[in-house]
């Protein structure tokens, strides 16, 4: 037989050359996709050999044990128990002895015993081991074959599997219909959707491919890569429909957000055929209520589960506790939560990253932020508990950490994934690059950046970020050059930024470079994000007619953060006839966020256009935007200091606004010139001056006042503020940075500011504000 051309498995790029011209230049035995599973339950050796045997005695684990201590006639059927035993009790140890035994007396040329040892040696980790067994054998049939298969795809070794079904055909050996699944299953796990293919065009020409285990295996496959039609296809042709072929697509449609309908019409059509749901049906169904947000319907499946008497079960009480997070109800997630006896790291993750992810959605600030305490909390109890955290843990408190600017708390779990080993994995280190560059350390994440073993493409765009929001444009610029050279492809979140870097050091050249590159090479479409950078690289450098020859020439539509970047640019560099123009195009958009009303109010009264400060308040009222709540918070020895403007509650408070007023009188002398706003006219009442003023300590300002009083000489003092920083306080705090010798990091709502020697790394984009 004509050998198959080597097997080049690497990283995405998999491919099997003819895997089925290969198979199929022999006729295909009758029993290859027919064999129901009889193979797996007995020796085949004895049927090669043209004569039957009848089956042996079935003994369970003790008492064959107790047959070869004394030393009766050792039957290769004595170790079938044993070798179960080994499965079940995960004992490598025993197996290694057991297989010794064998060799000694010869039993190991046994192929249905040296077969289920290596399904042993794989049950328990060791694929080397089997692997050497399997080359030692005399014979193999396709149940070893089938065995070394899917032995190493659970082994998280899937590449290895796909080299070893070419090596089957090599040799002319014909795969059954298990084997098949096992490739698919291979082909899932190692995302070759292509080789994936050609075993189902394999299993359609053999006829296999409707035979539920095989149904079961395609609908994976191809879920598992996202071509849910695919797998819908697969689903359809399966007559024999069982509890995992419905959960497996089930759980595929709880995954895609677009799919959520579809997956409740597949449960319900699930019970009308009166397949019996379980557990893991339920947990994904649940997953489904989730998704959609919907408590009733969920609550509707929660007695569902307590009607079949599974709502004791962990994974379903787990999705059940997970909806409660993402509709905001803590106090009952909680409650079910401190409920469980028997929690596992699921339930720990699930919790954290429940309040990980409802922190975006928190109805403001406080709330937000109090869900972060509440997952720091809850990850200080696991460290605690007898349960360990695991990869999944890790990334998601880092994550919380990152959203809050928890750097001290941050920097402990960076210690304790080195201690427990985590921080080998990409997930983690991805995320730990992330919390460093959120947190206004860029040298820490450049540093765990470089100590990476592989990098995937969210990290390479992750630290591309971080440069560019740390005002290091020519850095972010070299590491994508450098990411292109690794063979990474980039997506449109790497391009914005790209864009973004340009943008912050006026690189227009260089941004149009890469914008037709994104393009042209890539072909990715541009999104508003894209062109969002664009215009705000020209507004920057004061080249209003082009950013608005960019938009014609275009022909994209801005949406609200670009008309309102247009308007601060025009209005900064003085061109008040396209601000006002900018700001007709804004109002006709009902802008959403009450930061810019505050800006359009400003220049309608700074301009004295009294009628348009009316139709922006009357706008205000209609569409219901609420106040402008100004509030800051900074961390000090693990204790959370918060402010208002104008906030005197402070036990320092006297303190604060002294040093405040030196240092504005020292910058003064050096070149600070206040900036008046009329805005507070909307915020509310408790930070509403007199109208026409404008107040004199936003809460960013006492923040950092009390960072200067409160740390260390030389210390970073590092604030987060809930929306966008003002023109005066962004130009005071540049000038507080110079006069006090510190670096100073701010993170409002729309961008990270580092203060340092009198420059902010947004490229002074806060004078446009």
């Amino acid at each position: 037989m004509t050998s198959i051309p080597f097997v080049a498995v690497s990283g995405a790029a998999t491919a099997i050359p003819a895997v089925v011209a290969v198979a199929s230049r022999k006729p295909l035995p009758s029993f290859v996709g027919l064999d129901k599973g009889n193979s797996y339950q007995r020796s085949t050796q004895g049927l090669e050999n043209g004569r039957s045997e009848s089956p042996p005695r079935p003994l369970d684990a003790q008492e064959a044990m107790g047959m070869l201590k004394d030393a009766q006639t050792v039957q290769s059927a004595m170790y079938v128990p044993l070798l179960h035993h080994c499965i079940k009790t995960g004992s490598l140890s025993t197996a290694k002895a057991l297989h010794a035994h064998m060799m000694k007396n010869g039993t190991n040329a046994d192929m249905f015993v040296a077969t289920s040892l290596v399904n042993v040696y794989m049950r328990c980790g060791a694929s080397q081991d089997a692997r050497n067994l399997f080359d030692e054998m005399p014979e193999k049939n396709v149940v070893t074959w089938t065995a070394l298969i899917t032995g190493y795809t659970l082994n998280s070794e899937p590449v290895l599997a796909l080299h070893v079904f070419v090596e089957m055909l090599e040799l002319g050996r014909y795969p059954s219909h298990y084997t098949l699944g096992g490739m698919l299953n291979a082909c899932a796990a190692a995302h070759d959707i292509d080789v994936g293919k050609q075993v189902h065009g394999y299993a359609i020409k053999y006829e296999t491919d409707t035979i539920t285990s095989m149904g079961n295996s395609l609908c994976r496959l191809y879920t598992k890569s996202g071509d849910l039609e695919s797998g819908m296809k697969a689903f359809k042709r399966i007559p024999d429909k069982n509890v995992i072929t419905w959960t497996t697509m089930i759980s595929a449609c709880a995954e895609d957000e677009n799919r959520i309908e579809l997956g409740f019409r597949l449960f319900l059509d699930m019970l009308e055929e009166g397949v019996m749901p379980n557990e893991y049906t339920l947990t994904s169904v649940m997953s489904l209520c989730g998704a959609k947000l919907d408590m009733n319907l969920g609550k509707q499946v929660q007695a569902f589960c307590v009607k079949i008497g599974c709502e004791a079960n962990l994974p379903v009480k787990n999705s059940t506790m997970y909806l409660y997070l993402r509709k905001g109800e803590t106090d009952e997630a909680m409650r079910l939560f401190k409920e469980m006896e028997d929690s596992s790291i699921i339930t720990w993750n699930a919790m954290i990253a429940g309040y990980a992810q409802i922190m975006d959605s928190a109805k403001d600030d406080l709330h937000a932020r109090s869900r972060g305490f509440l997952a720091l909390k809850l990850f200080r109890d696991l460290v605690r508990s007898a349960t360990k955290p695991d990869l999944f843990t890790f990334s998601s408190i880092l994550s919380v950490c990152s959203a809050m600017m928890a750097l001290e708390q941050g920097e402990q779990i960076h210690a304790q994934t080195i201690k427990t080993g985590s921080l080998s994995d990409v997930v983690v280190n991805s995320a730990l690059v992330n919390m460093y560059s959120k947190c206004g350390c860029i040298e820490y994440a450049t540093k765990a950046f470089v100590e990476m073993p592989t990098r995937t493409l969210v990290t390479w765009t992750s630290m591309i970020s971080g440069y560019s929001q740390h005002g290091r444009s020519q850095d972010a610029l070299q590491l994508f050059e450098d990411m292109i050279l690794a063979g990474a492809k980039p997506n449109e979140i790497t391009f914005v930024s790209v864009l973004s870097a340009c943008s912050y050091a006026g690189l227009v050249k260089e941004a149009e470079r890469y914008f037709d590159m994104m393009q042209n090479v890539y072909h990715i479409e541009p999104l508003v994000d894209h062109y969002g950078c664009m215009v705000d690289m020209f507004v920057r450098l004061g080249r209003l007619d082009d950013a608005f020859s960019f938009i014609e020439r275009t022909g994209f539509e801005p949406n609200e953060a670009i008309w309102s970047s247009l308007v601060a640019g025009c209005r900064s560099h003085g061109n008040m006839e396209l601000a006002f123009y900018a700001a007709d195009r804004l109002l006709e958009l009902k802008p959403k966020v009450i930061e810019t009303y505050v800006l359009l109010l400003n220049m309608y009264i700074s301009t004295s256009r009294w009628r348009d400060v009316a139709r922006v308040r009357k706008l205000i009222k209609h569409e219901d935007v609420g106040v402008l709540r100004d509030r800051s918070w900074i961390t000090i020895r693990d204790k959370v200091h918060f402010f208002r403007a104008e906030d005197r509650t402070h036990p320092r408070a006297t303190e604060l606004y002294q040093l405040l007023e030196n240092l504005l009188e020292k910058a003064k002398a050096v070149g600070y010139e206040p900036y008046q706003n009329a805005e507070l006219s909307v915020s509310q009442d408790d930070e509403k001056p007199a109208a026409g003023s404008s107040l004199k300590h936003h809460s960013e300002r006492l923040a950092v006042a009390l960072g200067l009083l409160e740390t260390p000489p030389g210390a970073t003092v590092r604030v987060t503020k809930n929306i966008t920083m003002c023109r005066d306080c962004h130009s005071s705090i540049k000038f507080f940075s110079l006069l006090a010798n510190r670096e100073i990091v701010v993170r409002d709502s729309k961008r990270l500011h580092k203060f340092k020697d009198g420059r902010c790394s947004c490229g002074d984009f806060g004078a446009l504000l």
